[in-house]
């Protein structure tokens, strides 16, 4: 896909732009088809030359990305590629204020809750509907969590998981939530099994996104590629590896909103590339800009930086169902022969810092006691050789390096080829492979092909929880690692329903040290990601949860 892009990307973008000029201007009618008869040309060309003071006629955004969505079903999917196309067309009762994670109504206008925290009661919008035309109620909300929590719904369909639900809300045998109830039409009750400090916070998460129970019922696993929600947007079409476009949604319960017509999210693979495009007017926004770029993208005056709140982990992973790395000494080892500092200098420009933990240290609990392993080649050979591989490590591994831009990871393959000369350094040698990103996550969850692996993580809502349990706990499906410590579960779950603060964080600051002991992964870099946009887009407020919607989106 990488090859295939560098050599037709300029084409592919006229492509795109002769298809969609016709439906860029004025007279692109919200939820229309985009089939207007309007002379071909640039879709961004179509912003007035005039002052910033008069009104754009630009009605369509095109953002670049490094890879595509691998489900248009937020509720099963794990990325964040995901998530940035499915908050425009689906919603949670909840969202968080614009570049916060603190919590705000969304499709539930306020709640309660009771004082042994057991009992939440929402009261619902009026009005809303889904965008199938059926109505937002109780009833529809209930029809969701009963989705999620049932490992026999009749809409979960083979090799689909509701990871979120599972991982938030607990596994089937020590479910949070024991029962869901529409009171009535707009309003709804969770009754819960104890107690969970995050409750409010992990309800706000893209995965929690309601959908159409019509539409669920009737697309049933096509609902993965044909979402419908009552979110600012509608989904108009999937163009696999290409772009997802959608529309605005003429019945968008906030007044105003979305101020665009369309939306436009399109896959430019190569980060260089991506830059080009935006430079020659192409495409108005792109996530994953190479640092080397960052000059020319801070002397541009028809372009501007846009800074996202970094609260993220990069990390290389150790699949501890594979040997040598179920031997924590070859893993502490591996720990030591990775140039941090450099990795950062030469990839991110200086807009990250070493990790050490796997949370960023912004977020609640982080144990700033907990030391690095430093970058010692002479420490690593010592460990290896107590391993008893005093020669480095026999035969070759499979390393998996991801193939898109992450906000933690702007070049994962370039990042791999460091690492991957730095453990030549002690005797390890490994071969770099990188499948397009749906595969690569599946390859990762199944374990079977990957001994050490590159990912990261964009902390979904604020909390701990969603960094220590979400990644490291037994049995999660996202613990890719495989990593199995029954004292840092406990530490997790007790973390998860301690109403204490204090006594919260004090869970989590041990974890942390049990966790750097055993060594799971090499937590490399906490990144500061930047966007880069045309000069004229306006209203785009970049989130820390690394997705937001754009319905506040416009061009001066």
């Amino acid at each position: 896909m990488l090859h295939k892009w560098a050599k037709v990307s300029s084409a592919g973008i006229l492509t795109l732009t002769l298809l969609l000029a016709g439906c860029s201007g004025n007279n692109a009618s919200p939820g229309g088809s985009g089939n207007t008869a309007e002379p071909a040309g640039n879709v961004t060309s179509t912003t007035s030359n005039a002052s910033a003071t008069t009104e754009s006629t630009q009605d369509t955004m095109i953002i670049a990305r490094g890879g595509d969505s691998a489900s248009l079903d937020p509720s099963i999917a794990t990325d964040g590629e995901s998530f940035k196309a499915t908050q425009q067309i689906m919603e949670p009762l909840l969202g968080y204020k614009d570049g916060t994670t603190e919590v705000e109504p969304l499709l539930a206008e306020s709640w309660s809750a009771s004082p042994d925290g057991l009992t939440y009661t929402f009261k619902l919008r009026k009005g809303v509907k889904f965008h199938d035309g059926t109505d937002f109620n109780a009833e529809a909300i209930v029809f969701n969590f009963n989705r999620w929590g049932d490992p026999d719904s009749p809409y979960k369909f083979a090799e689909d998981s509701f990871y979120y639900y599972d991982s938030m809300f607990g596994p089937e045998d020590d479910r949070v939530i024991k029962e869901v109830k529409a009171i009535d039409a707009d309003t709804v009750e969770f009754v819960l099994n104890k107690p969970q400090a995050p409750f409010l916070q992990n309800l706000a998460m893209p995965p929690f996104a309601i959908g159409s129970p019509r539409a669920i019922e009737e697309k049933k696993e096509k609902f993965k590629s044909e979402p419908v929600g009552t979110g600012p947007f509608v989904f108009k079409e999937w163009k696999r590896n290409e772009s997802i476009t959608v529309e605005k949604n003429p019945d968008y319960w906030q007044e105003g909103l979305p101020k665009l017509n369309r939306v436009i999210i399109t896959v430019i693979p190569d980060n260089s590339a991506r830059f080009t495009a935006l430079q020659n007017g192409e495409i108005d926004m792109m996530e994953g800009l190479n640092p080397d770029d960052l000059v020319k993208l801070e002397s541009s005056p028809e372009l501007q930086k846009l800074t996202r709140p970094s609260f993220n982990v990069g990390y290389l992973g150790f699949n501890m169902k594979k040997k040598p790395f179920d031997d924590p000494k070859v893993r502490r080892a591996l720990n030591h022969a990775v140039n941090k500092a450099g990795i950062i200098q030469a990839f991110f420009g200086g807009l990250a810092e070493p990790a050490i933990n796997p949370m960023p240290p912004a977020a609640l609990g982080y144990n700033p006691d907990v030391q690095d392993y430093p970058y010692d080649l002479e420490k690593a050979k010592q460990l290896l050789a107590e391993a008893g591989y005093p020669d480095g490590l026999p035969g070759e591994f499979t390393f998996y390096a991801m193939p898109v831009a992450r906000p933690y990871m702007p070049d994962g393959k370039k990042v791999a080829e460091a690492i991957q000369a730095d453990l030549e350094k002690i005797g390890v040698k490994t071969n770099i492979v990188s499948p397009e990103w749906a595969t690569y996550l599946d390859d990762v969850k199944k374990g079977d092909k990957d001994d050490l692996y590159m990912l990261g993580w964009q902390g979904d809502n604020g909390d701990p929880d969603n960094f220590l349990y979400a990644l490291l706990a037994k049995g999660n499906s996202n613990n890719y690692s495989f990593y199995d410590n029954e004292d840092v579960y406990q530490m997790l779950v007790d973390g998860q329903s301690e109403q204490d603060a204090a006594k919260r964080e004090e869970l989590y600051k041990q974890a942390q040290v049990l966790i750097k002991q055993d060594a799971p992964w090499i937590p490399l870099v906490h990144s500061t990601p930047i966007l880069a946009a045309r000069a004229n887009l306006d209203g785009y407020i970049p989130s820390p949860t690394g997705s937001e919607p754009y319905s506040t989106v416009t061009f001066k």
